[in-house]
């Protein structure tokens, strides 16, 4: 019969024409809104405010530029989204439908939160025009390059709910990614894809692998991190600088030693290199930096100084400092019996490097070599540094590095270079980037590594930041 299946033919139509409406409904609305929003403004609604602030042209410009961009991406994906159902074949099922209609509808939502945000704040009428053009332009970009939602959200721009600058100059909040997060899109999307107020994946070694590979800083996230199943109390003071912490207080589960025993051993295959004895406080620990343990025969060399007597170049002066290296925190440890107070800069290489610092009762600072140091200049007394600015360094890298720390000592300050090692080769080229900071010597020595058929050296020096004036 005819009719009726005109009928059905006509329902089915119905049900496929429902979902294009409605988003050319909402894409209406979001036009209205935008096309509004260039001719009035909610202040202009009271008695004093006659015209909108972002009607001047000076502001008007780069904020059009902006929601035109983010129109014309709106179109492009409600166009896609259309030509896509339209494909769709008939026997689909209404939950899969239901479910790819809401996150498409988020998506709407997302970008219509990101045009608002774009559109210029009710701003005091009477604000001073130099005062207007120190605010940043807003701007989402970096958020469309993402798909997980909450990385979106993250790295979106924040305005200020009262729509004015905050006490600090500014007029939104910019969370930052390190620039190579881009380059490690998958990666970080995967960090990223949790629920939230939940507990965190077990992936801080996910984590610290986008760090290394220059995602640095990392954003935020939403989520609890795990701790230890079983955590006990710290030792006191007095015990725990120079006693094996428990082992219950750590997170094996990304380490191949389980426990502090195992990292301690002098067995082959812990898991990491450097530094491979720092964990053996009571042999291999004890004496460093305190007694003289390195000479070379028949010569009396060595590359190891000291700390009592590279204290006594500054007599009662050095009292805080960075000690970036890789190591267990046992500079810091010595420094505290002379009462200085050393920050360790330390990641987890194969190791828990940073829960055995803090577990010692010391402060770790999760920190790599990419980022810039997290002082303010001229306020540190001392940086010291060993086996971690080594032969692999590249030179414009090292540049860089020793720059950022001359600007966190003030002058006056110590730049204590422990045990540097390159090939022979390239000493020259080195000493040229530590000759360039024109710190004064007060310590310098070069002398043979030993366990490398000579053909390697060790490079240890002692610096001082010079007085600079101001030009």
């Amino acid at each position: 019969m005819p009719k009726p299946n005109n009928f059905m033919k006509l329902k089915a139509w119905r049900g496929r024409l429902h979902r294009p409406m409605l988003l050319l409904v909402i894409f209406a609305i979001l036009m209205s809104i935008v096309t509004l929003s260039k001719f009035y403004c909610v202040r202009s609604l009271f008695p004093t405010d006659t015209f909108c602030n972002h009607m001047k042209p000076d502001s008007r410009n780069g904020t059009g530029s902006e929601v035109r961009i983010t129109i014309q991406t709106v179109i492009q994906k409600i166009q896609l989204e259309m030509s896509t159902m339209r494909d769709m074949p008939t026997n689909s099922s209404s939950s899969a439908s239901l479910s790819r209609y809401s996150a498409f509808l988020a998506d709407i939502l997302a970008l219509i939160e990101s045009t608002h945000a774009s559109l210029p704040s009710s701003e005091d009428p009477y604000q001073h025009d130099s005062e207007r053009s120190s605010l940043h332009t807003l701007s989402n970009e970096p958020a469309d390059y993402f798909f997980i939602e909450e990385m979106r959200k993250y790295v979106r721009m924040k305005p200020n709910r009262l729509g004015k600058q905050n006490f600090m100059g500014a007029n939104g909040t910019f969370t930052s990614i390190g620039h190579a997060c881009f380059a490690v899109k998958k990666e970080l999307e995967e960090y990223m894809d949790y629920d939230i107020g939940e507990i965190c994946n077990d992936d801080w070694k996910l984590a610290q692998r986008l760090m290394i590979h220059g995602c640095d800083p990392l954003p935020r996230r939403r989520c609890f991190s795990r701790a230890p199943k079983l955590y006990s109390r710290p030792f006191p003071i007095n015990e725990s600088l120079w006693k094996l912490p428990d082992n219950r207080n750590v997170r094996w589960s990304q380490y191949r030693c389980k426990n502090f025993t195992c990292l301690a051993s002098n067995s082959p295959g812990k898991g990491f290199f450097k530094c491979a004895d720092c964990f053996n406080l009571l042999h291999h620990e004890i004496p460093r930096w305190i007694e003289q343990v390195n000479l070379l025969p028949n010569s009396n060399l060595t590359a190891d100084f000291l700390i009592p007597k590279v204290l006594g170049i500054k007599p009662g002066e050095i009292r805080i400092g960075l000690d970036f290296s890789v190591g267990t925190g046992t500079f810091a440890a010595r420094m505290r019996e002379f009462n200085v107070t050393i920050v360790s800069a330390a990641i987890n290489l194969g190791a828990p490097f940073n829960e055995m610092i803090a577990l010692r009762g010391l402060v770790p600072l999760y920190l790599t070599i990419n980022q810039r140091l997290p002082f303010f200049d001229n306020t540190l007394d001392m940086i010291h540094t060993t086996r971690f600015l080594d032969g692999w360094i590249d030179f414009v890298l090292l540049d860089f590095v020793l720059y950022d720390w001359d600007r966190v000592i003030r002058p006056g300050g110590l730049l204590w270079i422990d045990s540097f090692f390159c090939l022979k080769e390239d000493l020259d080229d080195y000493l040229e980037a530590f000759k360039i900071l024109r710190y004064k010597k007060h310590k310098w020595v070069v002398v043979p590594k030993l366990d490398r058929d000579d053909r390697e050296v060790f490079f240890s020096a002692v610096l001082e930041k010079p007085p600079r004036p101001f030009r």
